[in-house]
């Protein structure tokens, strides 16, 4: 199963992005001829998501790289770049996993004789990388949706985790997909997800250019759909998890959670697990730019100046959670670190 949308494709000079700011009523694409383009991109919201920014971050090293093209120390050549493709990224995914990736590559490939072309195969790496780990997470939720209850199901999901937000599929609408196209799905209702409106502008577009209805209510209305609809699963991504569950998500995701466990509705959260944060600690009386030195642990919070984009969902208010690597239910400390260390668990 391919995605239909391609919100990113790099042309071997430059990276193309899908303008998401322009959506739904027009699709605009950006050509990215350099890594100041892309962290314009990133900062400006045209693109969005975890993984598909750090995909783009990514690729923004590479073209950083080609813009040099020679130099006797890549790490201190490539510093400005880093930092600068860093500092565009929205504070709840810094440090970036992918930027972690080609830096740690940069530093091993000190006497290579093509570092850009290193970098480039790193980043298709990376790319492609987030293409199957779409495809499996969508397997797998898929095959939990069925293993609970065989025939259709009326499924709800919150904010936009898509083809807009990842290399294929997405996380959590990858989940929906792949069930609707097992025959599992009877209808999809997704949250129209204010302040940004990511339900009703950019999920019910992606569905639409796949064919599928969806159905599209406010937010407030959840709770009663849930009490009057019978629905099975509520299916949301994640920008990060911290190490003991806690998923940090788009606003909105924490009272989803609480409506769902009052409703005896299964709350499945969506992310690869490099969305994982082993160090992660989430406080939320402690607002990012108002943030203690911490040298061993990192410190999150949803609470930032102005509407708030972001909320915490306690780990014991998630059913499972679905990666790449495997299936993580009644998540805690002990089973995220046993699905980092790559034992299987299911």
């Amino acid at each position: 199963m391919e995605a239909s949308i391609n919100a990113i494709e790099w042309s071997g000079n430059a990276l193309r992005l899908l303008d998401q700011r322009s959506l739904p009523d027009d699709v605009d694409y950006l050509e990215c001829m350099d890594a100041a383009a892309i962290a314009g991109a990133i900062r400006g919201q045209a693109v969005r998501g975890n993984s598909l920014i750090g995909i783009a971050a990514a690729y923004g090293v590479v073209l950083a790289a080609k813009a040099i093209g020679t130099s006797d120390n890549w790490e201190a050549a490539l510093a400005d770049a880093f930092a600068m493709l860093e500092a565009s990224m929205p504070e709840v995914m810094q440090p970036s996993w992918a930027l972690r990736m080609m830096h740690e590559r940069t530093r091993r490939l000190a006497d290579h004789v093509d570092v850009p072309g290193e970098l480039l195969s790193a980043a298709i790496s990376i790319h492609h990388s987030d293409i199957e780990a779409n495809l499996t997470m969508g397997k797998l939720g898929a095959q939990l949706i069925r293993k609970h209850q065989k025939g259709k199901q009326n499924l709800m999901t919150h904010g936009n985790a898509g083809a807009l937000t990842a290399a294929g599929y997405g996380t959590a609408l990858g989940v929906v997909l792949t069930a609707h196209a097992a025959g599992l799905v009877d209808a999809i209702y997704v949250n129209e997800t204010r302040p940004g409106l990511e339900g009703a502008r950019l999920t019910e577009w992606e569905l639409a250019q796949l064919g599928i209805a969806a159905r599209v209510g406010v937010d407030s209305a959840a709770g009663h759909l849930m009490k009057s609809v019978p629905m099975t699963w509520v299916v949301v991504g994640a920008e990060r998890i911290a190490a003991n569950g806690d998923v940090i998500s788009t606003i909105g995701t924490y009272a989803l959670a609480i409506l769902a466990m009052h409703h005896g509705l299964r709350f499945m959260v969506v992310a690869p697990s490099s969305a994982i944060d082993m160090g992660l600690e989430i406080d939320d009386d402690v607002a990012p730019d108002e943030q203690p030195g911490n040298d061993e642990r990192s410190k999150v919070s949803a609470l930032s100046p102005g509407p708030l984009t972001f909320d915490v969902t306690p780990a014991d208010l998630v059913d499972v959670i679905v990666t790449e690597k495997g299936l993580i239910e009644r998540p805690d400390a002990a089973r995220i670190a046993d699905l980092m260390s790559h034992r299987r668990l299911h």
